[in-house]
């Protein structure tokens, strides 16, 4: 397989059920600052443990790799 292939990142936002898809770690981060509005520290925890809620963040965030 080619290196070059989008790490495809599934977004769950507090009870929306319905995920928000991202073609790699960039663009979600880049969503994240930008639509949703968190935090460097916010955004720094939800790429490494794969969840953030609050006080660190005004809702749940949860991601998930395809």
């Amino acid at each position: 397989m080619p290196d070059n292939l989008p790490m495809w990142l599934d977004l769950y936002v507090h009870t929306d059920p319905h995920p928000r898809r991202f073609d790699g770690p960039d663009t979600l981060m880049v969503y994240l600052r930008r639509v949703e509005r968190l935090s460097d520290d916010a955004i720094s925890e939800l790429m490494t443990s794969g969840e953030v809620r609050p006080p660190a963040a005004r809702r749940e965030y949860r991601i998930e790799r395809l």
